[in-house]
């Protein structure tokens, strides 16, 4: 099996990460990624119990509980960074450490899955609302340096297809 989630260390090779995302992302359009993803976690993980959503293919990798985990908490980060760019130009923001983030406590996957879809939506909403010509406002990320709106929708979309391509092969390992 081909291994499940391959990119860049995003903070020892930030470019590099970037890239690998953007590259992943390719010409999709990024909003339609970001509007379909919580639906496409729900189809994925439909009917599935408990125990095989908690599973872990390796003990080094994430569950699929683990992942949608992530997935939550990166867009904890971005509906802040999103709104900060908007909001206030040229602001500073901190990086933050994804494995730290993943011991922090969550409810169960189901009601999970929900808070992450009605968090997205709401920056869906605010990614089609910001009149176009803000989308080249930038913030100033600690690892990456500058990064403009535009770019940082493309960066979360691509984050979303890594992130799904990994869950479904999470669950083809645990599930094997």
């Amino acid at each position: 099996m081909e291994e499940r989630i391959v990119a860049p260390d995003p903070v020892t090779d930030p470019q590099g990460y970037q890239q690998a995302l953007l590259d992943l992302l390719g010409e999709r359009d990024p909003v339609d990624v970001l509007a379909t993803t919580p639906e496409v976690i729900e189809d994925t993980t439909a009917e599935l119990d408990l125990a095989v959503l908690q599973k872990r293919p390796e003990a080094n990798e994430w569950s699929a509980e683990e992942i949608l985990g992530h997935i939550f908490d990166a867009e904890i980060v971005y509906a802040f960074r999103w709104r900060i760019i908007v909001a206030q130009e040229g602001i500073h923001y901190p990086g933050y450490d994804q494995d730290a983030w993943t011991q922090l406590p969550r409810p169960p996957f189901p009601e999970l899955l929900a808070a992450f879809a009605s968090l997205r939506r709401a920056n869906i909403c605010l990614i089609e609302e910001v009149p176009s010509d803000q989308y080249g406002r930038t913030g100033h990320h600690a690892e990456r340096g500058p990064e403009s709106f535009d770019l940082s929708i493309k960066v979360v979309a691509g984050h979303d297809l890594a992130h799904l391509k990994q869950l479904e092969q999470t669950l083809a390992a645990v599930r094997a």
